[in-house]
């Protein structure tokens, strides 16, 4: 692959990853009439978008020829059940993280959201050191020790935030505890599918066909049990804008790639750029709203992006 193809790459990942932590947040603080859309719906109609995206890719490499995708969806698919039930697992565990990705940033504001989650990363090397029997150098248990420790000093209120804080402390406690299990529940689906992959060789998009089947099969029993009333009441597609139906795509967009401490790395990109957006100042100020974003720090984001970016293979 070519360094401009690879770049290119990273650059539509930080977008997509960016651009759905801001218009989800901003969706879900929207005040308009009507009642508000449903995040379960939502995230169903986001895994059946995927779906078709992965059969277009896979259409695509069958060289666009419909006798060829058919024949490669029964061969992989249909006559391999319990390769196709596999998925079952990893597929339950992310349809409960995209619900609970909703709760959160319907509590958090994008940074501390954005701050939170990059503790991602850390359970997801624990869990490729437990279930992959990865290595981990000094270094690298070091730089967990230190995402650790800044995700707590960004929890850690200031003494201008006590009383505003008081007020919406259960709103905050409900936002941190669903970011805590999106993050483990993140880390331990994506070293599960990791493992998938390398015991066997269907393509990445033939498992992302069976995560969304199984996904949107999960995501509307969650619908029918949480909010089956609001749905028959209103309507499935209630409070849908055009809004809604970018966050919904910008959630489709988002593939389980071969490598879950790789996926984590990269996305680590796009949390660094929301940081440079809303915290100005990487050390010295954690007020997240009232500076700019100084230069010198816009090329300490980017030069973090690259650096994450290279060593991600790794």
């Amino acid at each position: 692959m070519s360094a401009n193809l690879k770049y290119l790459s990273l650059g539509i990942l930080v977008f997509q990853t960016t651009s759905l932590v801001l218009t989800m947040r901003y969706s879900r603080t929207l005040k308009e009439e009507g009642p508000r859309y449903l995040s379960s719906t939502a995230v169903v109609v986001a895994e059946l978008l995927k779906i078709m995206a992965c059969i277009l890719l896979v259409y695509k490499d069958s060289k666009c020829s419909l006798r060829a995708l058919n024949r490669v969806l029964h061969d992989e698919i249909l006559n391999k059940p319990m390769e196709t039930l596999k998925l079952a697992i990893p597929s339950g565990i992310y349809t409960l993280q995209n619900n609970l990705l909703y709760v959160a940033l319907s509590n958090l504001d994008a940074a501390t959201y954005q701050v939170t989650y990059q503790l991602k990363i850390l359970t997801t090397a624990l869990f490729s050191v437990s279930m992959l029997s990865k290595k981990l150098g000094v270094y690298q248990w070091l730089s967990l020790v230190i995402l650790m420790t800044g995700v707590a000093f960004v929890q850690w209120p200031s003494d201008s935030q006590l009383d505003s804080k008081e007020l919406s402390a259960g709103s905050q406690f409900v936002g941190l505890m669903a970011v805590l299990t999106a993050c483990f529940s993140s880390g331990f689906a994506g070293v599960y599918f990791e493992k998938i992959l390398k015991e066997t060789k269907q393509s990445v998009w033939i498992r992302n066909i069976q995560l969304g089947f199984f996904g949107s099969i999960f995501g509307l029993m969650g619908v029918y049990i949480y909010d089956g009333e609001l749905v028959s009441k209103n309507g499935f597609f209630q409070g849908y804008n055009r809004l809604t139906w970018i966050v919904v795509v910008l959630q489709s967009l988002t593939l389980s790639p071969g490598s879950a401490v790789a996926r984590s790395r990269l996305t680590a990109t796009s949390h660094s750029l929301v940081q440079g957006i809303l915290l100005p100042q990487p050390l010295s100020s954690w007020n997240y709203r009232r500076e700019t974003l100084s230069p010198a720090y816009t090329v300490y984001i980017f030069k973090d992006c690259s650096n994450r970016y290279k060593n991600c293979k790794k």
